[in-house]
């Protein structure tokens, strides 16, 4: 047994305010503004369903501190939470310059060179040796996340000579991409399996990789985890061109994935960006995995307590384009209004989804191959008996999150209800859209679990007598799928 399974305690009956949680999930990065433990309570209240430690900053103490705020916080608040761990993956960046910042004019010639220390103004180091190696005469060169533009024009066996197209200031250790060129460097670094193998000893319940190139990229760190005896989901980032010309496979073989808008927004055309996030967002519908959303969502409200328009129409839209999570990152991580961000996603969630009930935002049946047929059909039956019978529940007992991830790609609007006697399985559901994780329910007895149920809809508010409820579990006719439906009636 598991230290989690083993220190499993059931959580308050009255501790998951549903009515006012909207079916998309939120992830938000944690940072200096929300750092503090009232703040990490805020933000579960306010409608955060997974948090983001992002490894790029910070060290492992300080990530140890936060995972334990985290977990007291959502045992103190009722409501279980995720943590996604993010790999920051092999990212290429300047060295220190000459001067800093430096003013980069159109026309102008700067020269990549080896070493740390550029000795001219019009000298650039980075942190990727090979780079003077790889980079080819016609490459594109992209700096300050895309504000600034250079083509390679030359090269020698010591330096890279490149024409600003785009100007421009640049400063030390901004990023670097380099859209098109091929390069060797590998997406899981040492520093990424390091930041790994910590996750793999504090229970963390998603672990992403940044750069994701192939789906071989995905399987590496599966193994790595799976070696360690972790479960922890793997969800692929797409931020690369190489990732959309393999987007299927990279798919397949994770278990979720990140639209990851920033340094996507580099490496190809911004004009495509919205096509790519839909072209992804698809995939994932129609393999049956969760999509997060991500990057400059409410970017605004980094100053602001209100967004702009448009980054209220950019959420919705992602909603409506099937996003199962949308993700805040410098807006809660260092922004002034951490908890308005939450609480605003949360609103323009819960205003957007009822337009899903129309048929022309319905999801298609999802395609997906990993589960057991039985199962699928069972959750598909589920749909069918639900809104026949006006359920007000759907409640499904899952050993490992499969059943409630498939049922999530149905999008209707019956609430459904997670349960697991595995605390790290309920942790996973809290990516999956519509699904509400239920500690404490005696999933292996069914007249039990029927009472349970009763009880807890009816201090919830959403049940009360003669109501049907829609039942998913799982006999030993079939150990590896949920083959038995059972319709209750509230007592």
């Amino acid at each position: 047994m598991s230290s989690s399974e083993s220190t499993f305690k059931a959580l308050p009956l009255d501790a998951l305010p549903l009515n006012t949680r909207a079916r998309t999930k939120i992830v938000a990065t944690v940072g200096p503004a929300c750092r503090s433990p009232e703040m990490l309570e805020r933000l579960i209240r306010a409608g955060v369903s997974v948090f983001r430690l992002n490894t790029a900053h910070g060290n492992e103490q300080q990530r140890t501190e936060v995972l334990a705020d985290i977990r007291v916080a959502s045992k103190k608040v009722g409501i279980e939470v995720g943590v996604l761990v993010d790999l920051a993956g092999p990212k290429i960046r300047l060295g220190e310059l000459h001067t800093d910042p430096t003013d980069c004019v159109p026309g102008e010639i700067f020269r990549f060179v080896r070493g740390t220390k550029p000795q001219a103004a019009d000298e650039l180091t980075c942190t990727y040796a090979a780079l003077i190696q790889e980079l080819q005469i016609g490459d594109s060169v992209m700096l300050a996340d895309g504000t600034v533009s250079m083509v390679v024009v030359g090269k020698t066996a010591e330096e890279v000579r490149c024409k600003v197209i785009g100007g421009g200031l640049i400063r030390s250790r901004q990023g670097i991409n380099l859209p098109g060129a091929k390069l060797s460097v590998s997406s899981l670094t040492e520093a990424d399996m390091t930041n790994a193998m910590w996750a793999t000893k504090h229970e963390i319940d998603f672990v992403s990789l940044s750069f994701v190139r192939s789906p071989v990229n995905v399987l590496l760190l599966k193994e790595l985890l799976q070696s360690q005896g972790c479960r922890a989901s793997v969800i692929a980032k797409i931020e690369k061109p190489e990732a959309l010309l393999h987007l299927k496979e990279i798919v397949a073989a994770a278990d979720g994935v990140m639209v990851a808008r920033g340094d996507l927004g580099v490496e190809i055309d911004v004009a495509e960006i919205a096509v790519a996030q839909k072209r992804i967002v698809h995939e994932c519908q129609e393999q049956g995995k969760p999509v997060i959303v991500a990057t400059q969502m409410l970017d605004s409200m980094h100053h602001n307590r209100r967004p702009t328009r448009a980054e209220a129409t950019d959420v919705a839209n992602a909603i409506l384009d099937g996003a199962d999570a949308c993700m805040l990152s410098g807006e809660t991580a260092i922004g002034e209004f951490p908890v308005e961000a939450v609480e605003t996603m949360n609103r323009i969630a819960i205003a957007t989804e009822p337009l899903l009930k129309e048929s022309a935002y319905r999801l298609r049946q999802t395609t997906a191959t990993d589960v057991h047929p039985i199962t699928a059909a069972a959750v598909r039956a589920t749909a069918v008996l639900s809104e026949q019978l006006n359920a007000k529940l759907v409640v499904v007992a899952t050993r490992g999150g499969g059943t409630c991830r498939m049922r999530s790609k149905q999008r209707d609007f019956v609430p459904t209800i997670g349960t697991s006697d595995s605390l790290e399985v309920l942790r996973r559901l809290t990516l999956f859209w519509g699904v509400t994780p239920l500690a404490g329910a005696p999933v292996h007895d069914g007249p039990a679990l029927r009472a349970f149920i009763d009880e807890w809809g009816r201090k919830q508010g959403l049940l009360q007598k003669g109501d049907p409820i829609v039942f998913l579990t799982g006999t030993n006719f079939y150990p590896m799928a949920q083959n038995l439906l059972v319709i209750h009636e509230v007592e």
